[in-house]
């Protein structure tokens, strides 16, 4: 069941197949251990290399845009999800929750978060001054 923490974060009610910290140069062994989650769960290469990507676009914002570190959690539930917890300063996530179109190339950032939508199944997205929430989803492949 996924629900709000009393800080209203999302949160899921599940046990995580990783839970870690995201921080500078970790992410190379990070990326290693999420492609490695998606190929033990039977996603195929091709999808497995869109999750990593998109996961990795996730954990690259929270070094550049929400503090610098941050916490990686993968669990299965039907789904294979992913969510990546900062403590920057939050923004507005609306734009970037369900936008179909390619960013412009913009100081601002919003081109990871495209990337990470358009790899992965679903994306939402919790914001504000006390940091931010990322959670994607990608449908695992049949019969996996």
């Amino acid at each position: 069941m996924v629900g709000r923490s009393a800080d209203r974060r999302l949160a899921p009610d599940v046990r995580p197949l990783l839970h870690v910290a995201v921080v500078p140069g970790r992410l190379p062994a990070l990326r290693l251990q999420v492609e490695a989650i998606a190929r033990d769960r039977g996603m195929s290469p091709d999808r497995a290399s869109d999750w990593v990507t998109a996961v990795n676009e996730l954990m690259a914002n929270v070094v550049r845009h929400g503090g610098g570190t941050g916490d990686l959690r993968i669990w299965l539930e039907g789904d294979l999800f992913c969510e990546i917890r900062d403590h920057g300063p939050g923004f507005i996530a609306e734009p970037y929750v369900d936008r179909s179109d390619r960013p412009a190339p913009s100081g601002d950032g919003g081109m990871g978060l495209w990337i990470a939508r358009q790899m992965s199944d679903g994306m939402e997205i919790d914001s504000g001054p006390s940091g931010t929430v990322v959670r994607i989803r990608t449908r695992m492949d049949a019969g996996a």
